[in-house]
């Protein structure tokens, strides 16, 4: 019987499609706060600092209690990138999609919102060269026209204008972020999202009191902070995951199913209709996912000679030494060296396999 680890997209398709089920969850869930009357801008800033001091609880907890991560800590090489990501997706993005959401009406801008899967895909194809052939444009095209029509509220880009093109600047942001997480995502996943969360929540709240808005009731308070580390901060945990396995273009296309996640949810948890939107949405993505599971890439490819840290097992692209300082048991975390190596097999686009293609 053939075992999951030998399926092509194990184990990252699970990871990317967890972490979309999370912040799908979290789309009803915050919905569900704002009928408190919560401040919306107010709320983005909890839920961030909800995922950000979460994840610090995790990150030195277990430092404290003498349990480090198996994972590698950010190098010095690192964090040039991490703040760029920071930047990206944790200042310019939201400040971007508050000033688009100021003029822009709502039903426009949850289409618009969909060009972030859209913008991270173009980029990992165009910018960083990832792999693609026909089968997964397909795919990911399938995905965001089911995005396109969940988020379809009727009417169309009315007011389309300088909010729209905000809107359509905190996508490209975000499009950015994602693709520069994936240069670090080698790194402690943990580390990379509490980062992230701290500096999005800090920006998001800083705004959000700056044009006057007033703290919830505690409990209020207590319940964005959770659905924030559930919904923003493990899943971007898994996000980072997914990033290292499968990379940018593929883990986004998984991610954009998160609108159907958070339909389902609002379906269960709030007796909401099941919709011919909803219906033809879950075809669309049914289909989209179908194309990008089946994939397999295959061809002989080179892999240069490459000096790392990261979480690994001792599989085919880990056959080094050890020396008597190294870690003991698998998976561990050292530095370790790459030989040049030429193979064929089966592969993804993930920390060993980011060779260029002739076509």
């Amino acid at each position: 019987m053939t075992s999951l680890r030998s399926f092509l997209a194990w184990p990252g398709a699970p990871l990317g499609i967890a972490s979309a089920a999370l912040f799908g969850a979290s789309t009803p869930l915050a919905k569900a706060l704002l009928g408190e009357g919560v401040n919306p801008w107010l709320l983005a800033g909890l839920l961030y600092l909800g995922s950000g001091l979460g994840l610090a609880v995790v990150h030195f907890g277990r430092k404290a209690a003498g349990r480090p991560s198996e994972e590698a800590p950010l190098a010095r090489g690192d964090w040039i990138w991490m703040a760029l990501v920071a930047l990206a997706g944790g200042v310019a993005g939201p400040v971007l999609l508050m000033l688009g959401l100021t003029t822009t009406p709502a039903s426009s801008a949850a289409l618009l919102l969909n060009l972030e899967g859209l913008a991270t895909m173009a980029i990992a194809w165009l910018v960083f060269r990832e792999n693609v052939d026909r089968r997964l444009l397909l795919g990911a095209a399938a995905i965001l026209a089911g995005a396109l029509l969940l988020s379809w509220q009727g009417g169309g880009l009315a007011g389309f204008g300088l909010g729209a093109l905000y809107i359509a600047g905190a996508c490209l942001a975000w499009g950015i972020d994602n693709n520069l997480t994936r240069r670090i995502s080698g790194s402690d996943p943990v580390q990379i999202a509490m980062i992230k969360g701290l500096a999005a929540g800090t920006v998001n709240f800083a705004l959000a009191t700056t044009m006057g808005a007033h703290l919830p009731a505690p409990g209020l308070i207590a319940g964005a902070a959770v659905v924030g580390f559930l919904g923003y901060g493990v899943s971007l945990v898994l996000f980072v995951l997914a990033l290292r396995y499968l990379g940018t273009a593929r883990t986004g296309a998984y991610f954009s199913t998160a609108p159907f996640i958070g339909a389902l949810l609002a379906v269960a948890l709030f007796s909401e209709p099941v919709t011919w939107t909803l219906v033809a949405a879950a075809a669309l993505m049914a289909v989209g996912l179908y194309l990008h599971l089946v994939e397999r890439h295959e061809h002989e490819h080179e892999h240069e000679p490459l000096e790392h840290e990261h979480a690994h097992m001792h599989d085919d692209h880990h056959r080094h030494a050890h020396g008597p300082d190294d870690p003991a048991g698998e998976p561990h975390t050292h530095r370790h060296r790459h030989e040049h190596l030429i193979h064929k097999h089966p592969h993804y686009p993930d920390l060993h396999h980011r060779h260029g293609h002739d076509s």
